[in-house]
């Protein structure tokens, strides 16, 4: 092992202060390590390639946005918490030492998890195109009013829904907006992804669980704004009519994990205040 980046967040004091620990100690084993702020996506879409780790600072959302590029090169991501709760993280400020020296010594395991890709389709053309890791949102914007959705699958129609938005996501994102909308919770391993109606009205009221290599169209109809959300990043406003087009992804994110592969559950008893 050569070359380790490590990702600060620019809106957490303590994350620069302990990047700029961790390079120190690193140099101290023979390990080269570069820096950047995880919003400098020019710098890190650099220098991601060619290193053997990205050690993340922060919270959830900084892995999402390091996962962006990890995943172009498989470079596998080891998360430092520093947000409020930590799913995909491996470590805490207080423990990082023990763990990382344990990547250094190659006692990890990699954990490979399934990536979306989603188009927005408008009069018969591709308009943009986002890779994901955690979820896609198909909603409303300011205007309390619903939007009306056709979805389906191969090709064919599935169901109707009028909900304030749709919500398509992986297993990571199982746990995020759509374990809050009363999706299913999905184990990092499972091959699938799930679509979850928020506040649906009058209409089908169920998540759908779909296998990895379902094809989803989502036909926006409304007389207002609706906005298409990549991993919580800024929305993109959609027209009616508009098809956004859910795959798997070519690409899958890697996190080298330390604990044992039955962590998935007991940290998430945990963060939902049900450990013993």
């Amino acid at each position: 092992m050569t070359r380790i980046g490590i990702l600060h967040h620019p809106k957490l004091a303590e994350s620069q202060p302990l990047a700029v620990e961790i390079e120190v100690w690193l140099a101290k084993r023979g390990v080269t390590a570069w820096t950047s702020s995880s919003y400098d996506d020019a710098r890190m879409a650099q220098m991601v390639v060619g290193s053997d780790f990205l050690v993340v600072l922060g919270g959830d959302g900084s892995l999402l946005r390091a996962a962006r590029y990890a995943s172009l090169v498989d470079v596998p991501i080891f998360g430092i918490n520093l947000g409020r709760v930590g799913f995909l993280s491996e470590a805490q400020p207080d423990d990082w030492p023990e763990k990382v020296i344990r990547l250094l010594e190659g006692d990890f395991w990699t954990e490979n998890r399934l990536m979306l890709s989603a188009r927005i389709r408008r009069n018969g053309r591709i308009h943009h195109t986002f890779s994901v890791l955690n979820d896609v949102v198909v909603g409303r914007g300011r205007q309390a009013r619903v939007v009306r959705f056709q979805l389906h699958v191969d090709g064919d129609h599935v169901t109707n829904y009028t909900a304030d938005a749709l919500i398509v996501a992986t297993p990571t994102g199982s746990t995020a907006y759509s374990m809050a909308a009363g999706g299913p919770l999905l184990p990092p391993q499972l091959p699938n992804f799930v679509v979850v109606p928020v506040a649906p009205h009058l209409t089908f009221d169920r998540a759908i669980i779909f296998h990895e290599q379902a094809e989803i169209a989502i036909t926006v109809h409304m007389d207002h704004h609706a906005y298409l959300t990549p991993d919580g990043t800024d929305g993109i406003l959609l027209e009616d009519q508009d098809v956004v087009l859910v795959t798997k992804s070519e690409n899958s994110c890697k996190f080298a994990r330390v604990e044992s592969s039955g962590y998935f559950y007991r940290r998430l008893m945990g963060r939902l205040g049900h450990s013993r």
